[in-house]
């Protein structure tokens, strides 16, 4: 008999981590390697939000908190919804967590009965199927292809819906195509939804702030009020506000979820990081003008990159409306032979070859949920993206 759970026979490694850390070992040997496989900002905390944590440090607040969140925090969280979302919470409606992934994994543990399926548009961030996997529910994947912006289609989500389904999590701007709904797109979305009134939504935001070309956010709750009531409304300070280390995440939600939540929450990591909780307070109540700035070099990448990408021989680039990914497609190299006589079958092979043969480290598709394609996070600087846009170029030219 194995010492180790069954449950791990469900669940795999992050494949985003996986790269990250191969890029890491290959550096560390002397690899010159472009890594760009992380989600993550390549700015810094601004300075405000590191000295509320210093101020917090010095005024000795780094006792355990209350286990989802201090009522500041909470309040900051409050006023955002109201004043960003137009979605009105009150404090036993909030949860804060050790990152939008705890928050996430929270929900899903304190809902998910065996057999209970989640639909999830694919395109997918690589953790939610494993997290519903872990909670003993079934990822029932909608594939949604380029044509369509890589969005879920109004009919697609209701021939995937059964009396099984429990939720379904929405993610826009998407990690990891980028693609972001519009209102009336989410509006189609909703309308299906109101149908059924036993399906839960669980939307992640966390790269609300993160869009480009004048494109206007909206939350599912804040389009279709009647839908308050079952939506999870989860975002975090990770990503518009280069915190993704201090690990603060939330969500504002009904009560009676957000309670059986911080119950899981309770019994496995208590509560977040006071120090980091203090700094999100400023994060949030704190100027926010340096998201219109970083945003503006975040477009200018993402301008260079699908540009330099669509130059590239058998690859197809589309151009997201948000976050820091694009989303290519590879097929025009499936069946070509790479430099090292290792002919390229899918994009877990190109991203495998790319790696080897011209130091840049990227995610496959496949590991998404939708291949051929791979993922670049462009939230790097803007000299290393020209640079490896080179080498795909060069990779790319190079297959026969």
């Amino acid at each position: 008999m194995s010492f180790l759970s069954a449950a791990l026979d469900r669940v795999k490694p992050s494949a985003t981590i996986a790269v990250t850390d191969k890029a890491r070992q290959l550096k560390a040997a002397g690899r010159n390697v472009i890594g760009l496989g992380a989600g993550e900002p390549d700015f810094d905390t601004p300075a405000n939000i590191k000295l509320a944590a210093v101020h917090a440090i010095e005024a000795g607040r780094t006792k355990y908190t209350a286990v989802d969140g201090i009522p500041e925090l909470k309040e900051a969280i409050i006023a955002k919804f109201q004043r960003e979302n137009g979605l009105t919470y009150t404090p036993n409606q909030i949860t804060v967590g050790t990152g939008g992934k705890q928050v996430l994994y929270n929900a899903l543990m304190a809902t998910i009965n065996p057999g209970d399926e989640v639909i999830i548009p694919a395109p997918y961030w690589v953790s939610y199927p494993e997290m519903v996997a872990l909670a003993g529910g079934e990822t029932v994947p909608v594939v949604c292809t380029a044509e369509f912006g890589f969005k879920l289609q109004p009919d697609a989500l209701a021939r995937a819906i059964t009396p099984k389904t429990k939720w379904i999590i929405l993610n826009s701007p998407s990690n990891p195509t980028g693609s972001a709904y519009t209102r009336a797109e989410l509006k189609a979305l909703t309308d299906v939804l109101l149908k059924h009134p036993h399906v839960w939504v669980m939307t992640d935001d966390m790269y609300e702030h993160l869009v480009y070309d004048d494109f206007e956010f909206t939350t599912p709750a804040q389009v279709e009020p009647k839908l308050f009531d079952r939506t999870l409304t989860v975002n975090g300070v990770s990503k518009a506000y280069c915190m993704t280390g201090w690990r603060i995440g939330y969500a504002g939600g009904p009560a009676q979820l957000i309670k059986a939540m911080a119950t899981i929450q309770s019994q496995s990591t208590s509560n977040p990081s006071s120090v980091s909780q203090w700094a999100a307070v400023e994060a949030l109540n704190g100027p926010q003008d340096f998201i219109a700035a970083n945003n503006k070099v975040f477009k200018e990448r993402r301008d260079l990159v699908v540009a330099m990408l669509n130059q590239a021989t058998g690859i197809d680039c589309p151009r997201p409306e948000g976050a820091f990914y694009v989303y290519p497609s590879c097929a025009g190299t499936i069946g070509k032979t790479a430099p090292s006589g290792k002919k390229i079958e899918n994009d877990q092979d190109f991203v495998t070859e790319l790696l080897d043969a011209e130091g840049v480290a990227v995610v496959q598709g496949s590991a998404f949920g939708l291949g051929p394609a791979f993922r670049i996070s462009y939230a790097t600087k803007t000299s290393d993206l020209e640079d490896a846009c080179k080498r795909i170029q060069r990779f790319c030219g190079n297959l026969r």
